[in-house]
């Protein structure tokens, strides 16, 4: 029997008030106006979350990047992999060689000082847009909903 695709059914959920829907729809327009933003220097956004928390944080080992980014160690080490290839960072082994220890290059760095004020102007775009309340919200809001997500 075939069901005519115009006739609603009611059984299924509404996505509008699911949040991962909604959360991906947002994640995929903000990724996409980031991902412009820095196109001029060669970067996408993913890319230059990673690059940026080297920055700030120095050297890191393997395990605590991916904790930080919310990333499984195995997407964490295929999305270092065009990094690596770049040479916008560099891993190295611990004194416990099990452990890997990220850190930027020169070249990195050089390349992040010149993306930041790319990514300022569409961090602006996105603070002027939404009012620094309603900004300031939005963080708290994504922040507390990561930890609900959070396994453990």
């Amino acid at each position: 029997m075939f069901m005519d695709d115009k006739q609603p059914d009611n059984s299924y959920p509404d996505i509008q008030v699911c949040a991962c829907a909604n959360l991906r729809r947002a994640t995929r327009l903000v990724t996409q106006a980031y991902d412009a933003a820095l196109r001029p220097v060669g970067l996408r956004a993913t890319q230059f979350t990673m690059l940026a928390v080297l920055g700030k944080r120095g050297q890191m080992r393997q395990s605590d990047f991916a904790d930080v980014l919310g990333m499984d160690g195995t997407t964490l080490t295929r999305n270092l992999q065009p990094l690596l290839k770049k040479d916008w960072i560099r891993i190295d082994r611990d004194e416990d060689q099990r452990v890997r220890l990220i850190s930027l290059t020169e070249p990195g760095r050089a390349l992040l000082d010149t993306a930041v004020p790319l990514w300022r102007e569409v961090q602006g775009q996105f603070q002027t847009g939404l009012g620094k309340t309603q900004m300031t919200a939005l963080l708290s809001t994504l922040s507390a909903t990561a930890n609900v997500a959070q396994p453990g």
